[in-house]
Parts: C-alpha cells; structure tokens; sequence
C-alpha cells in the first residue's frame, strides 16, 4: 500500500482539540504553523510557552502557578517544571459535578455498576475523612492490592486528595511479588478485595493478604472491599494478621474493616483538598523486576496531571462527555493513566477479568452498550482477536467509537490491517508508547494526521524525541536508541530509597550524559513516525548486527500455525545465533515444513541475517503481569544463569520449558 490507511475528515480536524489549542498558541505566541509537526517542533523549541499555554487550556486548578515555568532547564536529570505551584491532583480530576456517569464497572459477566460524578465526588469526600481519621498525610503511602474496579478509583483520589502517594498491584500478585513491591515502600494502609473473578471462576484474596501482612509492619489498618460478597467477613484476617506480631502489638495491628462501613461512618460533604507543591509525590510505581527487585519509581502530582492532559485532550482528542476504555489492571502504568481520564470530563469504562470470557464478544458488547469513543487495549489482545477469527465489524456498528490505542509491545502491520478491516475503518489507530517510568508516552496518537500502516504516528507533543546512534549522534531512516533530549513534566522526581540518586541517573541518563535513554530500540520513518523494534537490552546481535525482536515477530505472527513465539539471541561459539521458541496454534504441531515456512517467512519479510538458527517448540512463553513477554529471563534459563524475581511473572513455571534443552547444545 503507497497511501495511509485512515485519514481524518476536514471536519474531524476542524472540531480537534489540537487545532482549537494551534489557535491558542497563535493568540498566545504568534504561533503561525498549521500542522502537527509545526505544533511538535514548537512544544520542543519553547518548552515554557508551550507548558504555560498546556496549563490555560487545561484549566489546571492550583492555588498558584508562580512565576517560574521551569528551573534548571538545561539540567537533566534536576530541571523542575512549575517550582512555585500548588495544586492537589484529585481535585483536577473531580472538577465536574451532576448526575452523569463518571465511573462504569463491568466485572466479566457478573458484576455490572455505575457511579454518577456526584456519587464519585461524596463516597471520596467520605473516604478522604476515614483516611484522615486514620491517620494519613501528606507523603503516607496507602496501597492497593485491588481489581480495577470502582473502589480503587475512590481510594487513590481520597488518597490524593489528602496528599498522600497511592501505590498498586493487582490481586493476582503472589505474597513475594507484593511484598517485593510494598515492602520497599512501606504503606500505611493497605485496600484489598475479598476476591475477584477471572475467566468465569472466583478467587479468594484474604489468603494471602493476611499471609503478607505478617511481614508488612508499617501497615495499621486493612479496609476489605466486597467483590464476591456484598458483606466480606474481615475476622479471619484480623486474627490471622494478629498471629504475627508480638502481643504487645497485636492489638494496634489487628484493624482491618470493611469499606462499605468506613464510609458509613462519614458524613462527606465538601473535600478538604490538600494543595501540595508541584513536584510532590502522588504515585509510586514498580518496574517489571524480571532482573531483581523492581525499581520504585516516585512521579510527582504536577508533573503527572500535565503529562496525562497533555495526552487526554491533544494526542487522543478526549472531550467532555467521552467514554473511555482501556484493558488494564491495577498494577500496570495504563491504569494510573486512565485514571487522568477524569481531568479531561470523560466517564471512565471500567473492566476487571478476562477479556476472552465467555468470548470475545464480552468487550465489544461492553463497548458498543456503553458507547465507548476511546478503546485502549495491548498488541497481544488484538493479535489474539486475529487469531480467534473474530470480526467485530460484521456484528457492531461502534458509532461512537473514534479512536483505538494500543501499546504493552509493538503493534506490527497486519494488527493495523485487522483493525480497519475488523474494528472500524473510520478510526484513528494510535499505537503508542512509553512507559513506567515516565507514567505516559514518548510517542503516540496525531488526531489531525494519518495513519500509516506499522507506523507510530507521531512523537508525543512536548517530548524531544531523537533516535540516537552508537556514537550519540541523531539519525533518521535507521534503528537506533530512543532517546529524549530536552526536560519532560513526567520525568520521574526520584526513585524510592535512592537518596543521591545514583539508581536514578545510572537508570536513564549513563549512556548519554543530560540525554535522557529509554532503552528502546527504533527508527524514525519518512513520515515522522516511529517503529519500534523492540528493547535495547533485548536486542539480538548475531555477527555483530543490530536486530530488533520485534523485526522477528512481525513475521512469526503473520502465520495462523504459530499462537506466539519468542526470540532470544543464545551465546554460540564467540558469536550469537537467533533462537525462535514458537507455541503452536491449537491442533498443529511444529515440523520440519513448518520450520520451513517460518524461516521463508523471515527471510523474506527480514534478512537472511534474521534467520533463526534454531526453531524450537514449546509449550507456554512467560510473560509479566502485564502481558509483556520475558526474553532476558528465558535468556538467562537458556544460558544457565539465575532468574532474579519470579515473582514478577504470571506464569513462571513456563520457564522450565527453557532450561536444559537438548537442542541448544548442539
């Protein structure tokens, strides 16, 4: 195909918000360009003016901007956006009042609820309350162990409103996985559900909170939500909790209540929020932890708001009164985003559970009943759709529908391919990308631009994004690392426990001193965009050549046989061979016809140097949590070397396929 494949209307870009935000700038700044790239270079350029602008058209609520927009610019890892400001982020996200939906919740097929703004705004007011009572302040931890569900949403903005730092798991976390996670940051209190639902069956979760509990001392007081029960029984917990701790404290640390009762037990009313300076901590965030402890990442209240607008109303062109969904749980950075939903005046669609049960048609129904203008998902749920031979198209219209983003791995071309021939042909496909460790995106969605098939559409406005080669000088046209060059809202304030900030510039900042490095491995293309080609520390190097994952699964994934595969480069007599392990489609079995074609099909989509040396059958592929898959942990298998953290995978025992292969010996 020479053209893209979607293209907005003259009238979708006249009602963008990014046109109406160019008109801004020209009244503002003189700003004369007319398209994305203009408003990109613009946003690099004079990072000040355009923050200052971003902040208007937001409406951002603060006590005080102050005078200066950002101190220490040329520093990086130290610039500071808005030093002088005070603002609290909860406050931001619950401007708008009335009886419409704010919240709605779909658990699987079994649990269906909606909360208006005014319901949203009192259960806060109460739980804000309950908070302080308990004893929580500016800078206290408070946790959740928690489905993305209503009651997350109230606990981390009751938390923020006091300003407190909100850090989260999702319940399916193992007692090491969490107090690997909690145990670093030492919450206060601690929400968790009785249980929760995946793919048709119901999990008990008091097990093992009462088990990690024990060795949580600064937790004082667990509030229980009801998921599988209206009316949990805390008792067990209590005195389950209690058996861990000496007697002389068991009594202060046995208080674990229901959530429906705590708020009860308010009178709500008005929220005291809390204005605290820009640069404040509000979320903690935990990297995978596939190679060791996961990294505690602190983002700040200001930095975060504005990143997260910047994305909701200029990049996704999210409106007031927009429905907006994305598959996410609890312990992935795309919830901490979808929260920010509520900056823009947009209903926030909740999901907790499989995306696949009873079949895949659950979340399209959820989309469709709910009127859904924004669907955010990963690239391994539409490539799982692919193969499921669903085709949404045929069996909903998605009239509301105007915007798909994906991100979690890269999207390859024939995900592009399925979404305008089986989603919606009039949809702005954004893949997009970023990360934990800057709580949004480098890269992502152009409303008032094209879509061109593999691409990225564009560098996120405001992030100075350049491609890097080995020797540290911009390139375009060919792979190298994705770097950012200027200071960015959402650079993380610092990293938990790391006082000099040694972790934090080590992390970032080594490869490239004052340059910020992702470790993504990308090219930037003839339109502007971006393809990604997986990660740096991933990135296979036989005879001496780059070569990027995701080059190797754009091919594997085109083949109906294949269900996944993963690549990993094996040390091989002074030198790397490519190693493809591929779990075959249900009822097919790997044989030599089918290495066949997986080969022609890389070669021919690839190079010859792309080739595997080996193909290799397995059972499972391990993936983290959030559906990542793990090629440094099957690496290290492969290679004899110890596996850190297996607490931060969601199948770990899918490593065992990996070790002592017979194949790899020979």
């Amino acid at each position: 195909m020479t053209g893209p494949l979607w293209q907005p209307s003259a009238a979708r870009i006249a009602a963008a918000n990014l046109t109406a935000f160019m008109a801004k700038l020209k009244e503002d700044w003189g700003f004369e360009g007319q398209d994305y790239a203009a408003v990109h270079d613009f946003s690099c350029r004079e990072i000040e003016q355009f923050n200052l602008s971003l902040w208007d058209y937001a409406g951002i609520v603060a006590e005080t901007r102050g005078e200066v927009v950002l101190a220490d610019p040329d520093k990086m890892p130290g610039a500071r956006f808005f030093p002088e400001a005070r603002l609290n982020f909860a406050e931001n996200l619950l401007r708008r009042r009335g009886p419409d939906d704010a919240l709605v919740f779909w658990g699987e097929d079994k649990v269906k609820r909606r909360l208006s703004w005014d319901e949203l705004h009192d259960r806060v007011a109460r739980l804000s309350q309950a908070l302080a009572a308990m004893g929580v302040g500016e800078g206290d931890r408070v946790a959740g162990f928690m489905p993305n569900m209503p009651e997350t949403v109230i606990a981390m903005l009751a938390t923020a409103a006091l300003g407190g730092v909100w850090t989260s798991c999702s319940p399916d976390f193992g007692v090491r996985g969490v107090l690997d996670r909690f145990g670093q940051t030492r919450p206060k209190v601690l929400f968790c559900p009785d249980g929760y639902h995946y793919n048709g069956k119901s999990h008990d979760s008091l097990g093992r909170v009462a088990e990690f509990l024990k060795a949580l001392p600064s937790v004082e007081q667990v509030i229980v939500v009801g998921y599988l029960s209206e009316t949990p029984d805390v008792s067990g917990i209590a005195q389950e909790w209690a058996q861990g701790w000496a007697q002389e404290r068991a009594q202060e640390r046995t208080k674990a209540r229901r959530f429906d009762e705590v708020l009860a037990a308010q009178e709500g009313g008005e929220i005291a929020f809390r204005r605290v300076p820009f640069n404040s901590p509000l979320y903690i965030m935990y990297s995978s932890g596939t190679t060791g402890k996961p990294k505690c990442i602190v983002h700040g209240v200001g930095g975060t708001l504005l990143q997260h607008v910047k994305e909701f109303l200029l990049n996704c062109d999210v409106k007031p009164g927009d429905r907006v969904f994305y598959f996410t749980t609890c312990g992935w950075m795309m919830w901490n985003w979808l929260m920010s939903g509520l900056a823009a005046q947009a209903t926030l669609l909740l999901y907790d559970g499989s995306p696949f049960h009873p079949d895949w048609r659950l979340l399209f129904d959820y989309l469709s009943q709910e009127r859904c203008t924004l669907f955010g998902t990963s690239a391994k749920y539409i490539d799982a759709l692919k193969k499921s031979g669903a085709d949404p198209q045929a069996e909903y219209d998605l009239p509301a529908l105007r915007t798909l983003t994906s991100t979690g791995s890269p999207l390859v071309a024939e995900g592009f391919d399925f979404v305008y021939r089986h989603v919606k042909a009039d949809l702005c496909l954004s893949s997009i990308a970023g990360g934990t460790d800057i709580i949004g995106c480098f890269m992502g969605g152009n409303p008032i631009g094209p879509v061109w098939r593999g691409e990225i559409q564009a560098r996120v406005l405001g992030m100075a994004v350049e491609v890097f080669d080995d020797d540290g000088r911009p390139v375009r046209g060919q792979k190298g690392e994705l770097v950012c060059t200027r200071p960015f809202p959402s650079m993380p304030i610092r990293f938990w426990d790391d006082p000099d900030g040694a972790r934090y510039r080590a992390a970032y900042f080594e490869r490239y001193p004052g340059v910020w490095c992702h470790g993504d491995f990308v090219a930037l293309t003839e339109h502007d965009g971006i393809v990604v080609y997986g990660r740096s520390d991933a990135t296979l190097n036989p005879g001496g050549v780059r070569i990027g994952t995701a080059e190797i699964y754009r091919q594997v994934e085109k083949l109906p046989e294949i269900a996944e595969a993963l690549v990993i480069g094996q040390d091989w007599e002074g030198d790397v061979r490519v190693v493809l392990f591929v779990r075959p489609a249900a009822g097919i079995a790997l044989d030599e016809d089918l290495v066949k074609k997986i080969k022609t099909e890389i070669r021919n989509g690839c190079t010859p140097r792309h080739v595997p040396a080996k193909v290799i059958e397995v059972a499972d592929i391990p993936r983290t949590k959030s559906g990542k898959i793990v090629e440094l942990a099957v690496r290290n298998v492969v290679h004899g070397r110890p596996v850190k953290n297996h607490e931060a995978l969601a199948n770990p025992e899918a490593l065992e396929h990996y070790r002592d292969l017979e194949e790899l010996a020979r």
